[in-house]
């Protein structure tokens, strides 16, 4: 199509490929499984060719039917959906890619947004027409029956399928003059593409599971929470039967000078969250949180594993605010209780590597601020000791075993200072006086001023209205009407910067052929066979270090590993291995003696 046309097309933008080729598929999937494609439906923006192929059809093909190369687009709505189905069939990924769901979320980031994240909510944005969602709602039904369907259902699937293609052709025109704005706006745009074949590269691979304990466990669930609080509740003393008594909590906590948070009411907080964050504070109540998170668990039936083993479920890329992956705590092994972990184990003949961005938010912090005091503490490699060390705290010759509780103290602050705690937060955690952490939270203003500047800057910025951008593009606003939270946006380049750097690591490894499983946080698994686990490992490392370095004005991270061999199972030996083997002993099971 000739420039001129190209442009009216696309709202006066240019996109500089010789084809763009929007697609959709209509699948079948199970809980822990791989789609089954159905149907798909794809049409070449310029020339408006349409290719409409059922399953059959589908699965005799190699590669998709359309151009994927380096001068061809493809678009899709929430690509990883689309990736999962192209891995399903084997087919390889298109070498460029638009996700339009990506990008409506990298522009209305952060402001008020009434129809949802989904195509159709998209579409309503930008005033364009669609069929109703209680249309969309009866076709999808339809297709996960499984089928067999008639002919008239074939056809209606199809025409439902191309509904979907229809609209991404106006949503492609509406967001093409912000897309190509700048070329650097594209080309981050093209890597959030890439990065959704990477997920579903991870979400085809799965993480393995040992079904075997899983099924123990599952059988015995209800036997398995009553021997739990029995062998728990004996360091407490604060459950009657069933029941958590808050009375009895209360006065383990008096004697044990614990200072819980409570609540307005001033009864004693014990949500979730501030049970976690309690634990992490004071060790000796996690064996407690682990016990009620248990309780609070019917059975594992909601963690999703397929037919050969593998947890697989929906990553949920881009929907935090940071950018950062969702996936259901339910349904995904990292996101379950600590102990619960324990059933990731690796088929024989493999193994898993965990590989973890050391101190990572402190890391981008010191790089995005430039602050070199920061910075050097993190080149210490314990940058909560060497906080002590700059603040007078501790001597130049401290180690962590020397000054142990310093350094707890001092972590507390470093951490807290990130997430935007207050002193009394701080001094809640760390377990000391409010005192103590506002003394604490100013001697870290005053040994990190250029950090504390830029932070408090991007604040202002945000809460005037202004934009604040990742080095890979990904954006936030605070939208009008909505109440600014300074905690947040002070963590929010930080988190979000993380989030960038795990996206492009991810690329970059799925590219290099090494095998993700999973991304966790600031981490990512990886699996590979035993003979080759050392170079696969080293491999990771430099493409991990290197992701740092290309984002982070050419510092790196540093990038811990854990290797897990079959035998062995993943554990969390300070969190988890105590709850794994008193459920393990509860079913006649052996324990574990080894962990991470």
């Amino acid at each position: 199509m000739p420039i001129e046309k190209q442009a009216t097309a696309l709202n006066g933008a240019r996109l500089p490929f010789a084809e763009i080729w929007m697609a959709d598929f209509e699948f079948v999937v199970g809980s822990g499984e791989k789609p089954r494609p159905v149907c798909m439906v794809a049409e070449e923006f310029w020339s408006g060719r349409q290719i409409r192929l059922w399953e059959d059809d589908l699965q005799r093909l190699k590669a998709a039917p359309f151009n994927t190369g380096p001068n061809a687009c493809f678009v899709a709505y929430f690509a990883s959906a689309e990736f999962g189905c192209f891995l399903a069939l084997g087919w390889p990924l298109p070498t460029n890619t638009l996700d339009l769901f990506a990008e409506h979320r990298v522009l209305t980031n952060g402001t008020q947004f009434p129809h949802g994240n989904s195509l159709l909510g998209a579409a309503r944005h930008y005033g364009i027409d669609t069929i109703g969602a209680d249309e969309k709602e009866t076709m999808r039904d339809l297709i996960m029956a499984g089928g067999p369907w008639s002919e008239a259902e074939r056809v209606a699937i199809l025409d439902y399928c191309a509904s979907d293609v229809d609209l991404l052709r106006p949503l492609l025109a509406s967001m093409a003059p912000q897309l190509t704005a700048t070329p650097q706006r594209l080309g981050h745009a093209i890597w959030r593409g890439r990065y959704m074949g990477a997920v579903a590269t991870m979400e085809h691979n799965g993480v393995p599971i040992d079904v075997g304990a899983l099924d123990v466990i599952n059988a015995n669930w209800l036997d398995i929470q009553d021997t739990l609080i029995v062998e728990v509740d004996r360091a407490y003393g604060v459950y009657d039967g069933r029941t958590f008594k808050a009375d009895r909590f209360a006065a383990y906590l008096a004697a044990n000078d614990i200072p819980w948070p409570r609540l307005d009411t001033g009864r004693l907080a014990l949500d979730d969250d501030t049970f976690r964050g309690m634990a992490r504070a004071y060790p000796q109540v996690s064996a407690l949180q682990e016990l009620r998170h248990a309780l609070g668990a019917l059975r594992l039936n909601s963690l999703a594993v397929g037919p050969d083993g593998r947890n697989r479920t929906l990553l949920s890329p881009f929907r935090s605010k940071t950018g950062r992956n969702q996936p259901s705590n339910s349904k995904a092994i990292f996101g379950t209780a600590v102990w619960v972990r324990g059933l990731i184990k690796p088929e024989a003949g493999t193994a898993l590597a965990y590989l973890d961005f050391a101190s990572q938010e402190f890391a981008i912090a010191a790089c995005l601020s430039r602050d070199e005091k920061m910075w050097r503490a993190y080149e210490s490699g314990d940058p909560y000791l060497q906080f002590a060390k700059d603040a007078g705290l501790a001597p130049p010759d401290a180690t962590k075993s020397s000054h142990e509780a310093v350094r707890d103290r001092c972590k507390h602050i470093v951490l807290g200072v990130q997430y935007g705690m207050s002193a009394y937060g701080v001094a809640q955690r760390a377990g000391i006086l409010v005192a103590e952490a506002r003394e604490l939270l100013q001697l870290h203003r005053e040994h990190y001023r250029a950090f504390w500047a830029w932070a408090e800057q991007n604040v202002d910025n945000v809460l005037a209205g202004a934009t604040l951008s990742t080095p890979m593009g990904w954006q936030f606003r605070q939208g009008m009407g909505t109440e600014g939270n300074p905690r947040s946006i002070l963590n929010w380049p930080m988190q979000s910067t993380g989030a960038d750097i795990l996206r492009l690591s991810c690329v970059r490894l799925m590219e290099a052929g090494v095998k993700i499983c999973a991304p966790v946080h600031d981490a990512i698994l990886i699996e590979a066979p035993l003979d080759a686990l050392d170079e696969q490992v080293e491999l990771a490392r430099g493409i991990m270090e290197q992701a740092c370095r290309d984002l982070l004005r050419g510092r790196a991270c540093r990038v811990d590993a854990e290797t897990i061999k079959h035998p062995d199972r993943y554990m969390d030996t300070k969190r988890g291995l105590g709850m794994w083997n008193t459920v393990m002993r509860s079913v006649g099971l052996p324990e574990y003696e080894g962990g991470r």
